[in-house]
């Protein structure tokens, strides 16, 4: 099979589910970002502190249990792990729910985070396509992370004066719920299973120490710094500087979400029939420092704000899409599970530390700071991706097609 065929129905629906059920969950989980700090001012213990604590601890405990969890699928199986990561996902926002005080909602949010299915849910789109068709479901994946987050910046706000943000806390419970429904009903068993008889700490060792892999891991990183850091000051451009009243902003992101879906597309798909996954890596990370460099100079306007938003979105997409696609290809197939756990920890540190660092350079040197600081990581980045002396695609090549 080459890459320009298409998706068998089977790969089709049961990436679509897996994408369904990743949008369900990260929907439940930033439903409460615009609006949780106005809620937090009136809990019972609430310091400025305590509230990025509230916000942190989520990822912060992904962080720690991906690895675990991605290990725990490699054993018992990927489904048993993703319910099992649901339902304390659920137990942990109807915590957070019915929480009173700000140290009762971390740990409602700490608990959240420990249902760790990211490695679990991404392993399994890797069990259920093909090789040639692997980017594709990955691309469905990346892209339901961006439509929630979008969605829940729309719906958040909406949502908030009817329910509050307890009431978030319970949806973010029922959509928890929901996407077990969507798992058993839509979902399907793999077609083999690898047994694997190496010890876990065999196993983490195994995929430490490939270089390839940890690039990947860093890359991955990098790129949720960037996120996080970024939506820290655009919502604030939007309502400062281009006077759009928040209410209003879903007019700003729904179509560039759905501009920039369109555009990254043909550059995933031709990439892949080509051959040439790093000269299209290279490129989006090079699109990605552009947006961030022209936020720096040009946010005063919706137009200008708009147009780099869709640029920002183009070179995301394709490499939320990309990397975790690579890294099913690198990972020795008994170890899928254990490498995606790896390179989500990364993808959740990342995603904290940007919210950390974006809120701190805010904070002390101002909104157009954070925009510099996102361009110069970048271009460190597209340093070490250029200078990259073997591209993962042609080191996947000479190891041959496996599964």
């Amino acid at each position: 099979m080459n890459s320009g065929e298409k998706m068998t129905a089977a790969e089709l629906r049961s990436s679509l589910a897996l994408a369904f059920i990743y949008f369900l969950r990260m929907l439940g989980l930033f439903l409460i970002l615009p609006v949780f700090v106005f809620y937090a001012e009136g809990l019972r213990g609430t310091t400025p502190t305590l509230i990025g604590i509230a916000l942190g601890s989520y990822g912060l405990t992904q962080a720690i249990f991906q690895i675990p969890f991605g290990m725990l699928s490699d054993r018992i199986g990927r489904k048993p792990i993703i319910v099992t990561g649901l339902l304390i996902f659920a137990a942990g926002s109807v915590i957070a729910g019915l929480a009173d005080s700000i140290l009762i909602v971390i740990l409602g949010r700490a608990l959240q985070g420990t249902g760790a299915i990211a490695a679990a849910v991404m392993a399994l789109a890797a069990d259920l396509t093909s090789d040639t068709q692997r980017s594709k479901a990955m691309a469905m994946i990346g892209i339901s992370i961006g439509f929630a987050f979008t969605l829940a910046f729309i719906l958040g706000p909406v949502l908030d004066p009817i329910i509050g943000v307890p009431g978030l806390f319970f949806l973010a419970a029922g959509l928890a719920l929901l996407a077990i429904l969507v798992l058993f009903c839509l979902v399907p068993a793999p077609r083999e299973s690898i047994p694997h008889s190496e010890s876990a700490p065999a196993q983490f060792a195994q995929v430490l120490h490939d270089g390839q892999l940890l690039y990947l891991d860093l890359g991955i990183f990098i790129l949720h710094i960037l996120l996080m850091s970024s939506f820290v000051v655009i919502p604030l451009a939007l309502r400062d500087t281009a006077r759009l009243a928040p209410a209003h902003h879903w007019q700003v992101y729904l179509p560039v979400l759905l501009i920039s879906a369109v555009i990254m597309f043909p550059f995933l798909l031709l990439g892949e029939k080509l051959n040439k996954v790093k000269l299209f890596f290279c490129g989006a990370v090079l699109t990605m420092m552009l947006s961030q460099f022209g936020f720096y100079f040009w946010h005063t306007s919706i137009q200008q704000i708009a147009l780099l938003l869709v640029a920002f979105f183009v070179a995301f997409n394709y490499l939320e899409a990309v990397l975790p696609s690579l890294i099913t290809k690198m990972a020795v197939p008994s170890l899928k599970g254990t490498a995606l756990g790896v390179f989500s920890t990364s993808q959740f540190i990342g995603a904290f530390a940007g919210g950390l660092a974006g809120g701190y350079i805010y904070g002390h040197y101002g909104l157009s700071t954070v925009f510099l600081f996102d361009g110069i990581i970048a271009l460190i980045w597209l340093i070490f991706t250029v200078t990259m002396p073997e591209s993962v695609e042609l080191r996947r090549n000479t190891h041959g097609k496996r599964r």
